[in-house]
């Protein structure tokens, strides 16, 4: 990060700031995007063994990603909505 001349100090630190919050929140959002492709991945294969495994680690993730602020309320009950229906699909062996 380049200091240019003229900048008042407090932006050049609010600058700082949200450059580590970036990295932060974009660590959280792809760890939460590997694991749901894990998942997604278990459910095609129809897997129920992984399945099984997966879901409890898959919906945790989802809500600590929640809790940090980087996604939605909405966003994580509908991703983790969509994950146990067919979840729960695959263990039943149902057809979502």
């Amino acid at each position: 990060m380049s200091t240019i001349k003229g900048t008042k100090k407090q932006a050049r630190k609010r600058h700082r700031q949200s450059l580590e919050r970036r990295m932060r929140n974009r660590a959280v959002r792809t760890r939460v995007r590997h694991q749901m492709r894990k998942m997604r991945r278990a459910i095609d294969d129809r897997d129920a063994g992984a399945v099984r495994t997966l879901l409890p680690e898959t919906l945790s993730v989802i809500d600590v990603a929640w809790r940090k602020g980087v996604i939605h309320r909405n966003t994580a009950a509908r991703y983790k909505s969509r994950l146990s229906r067919q979840a729960n699909a695959v263990l039943t062996g149902t057809e979502a």
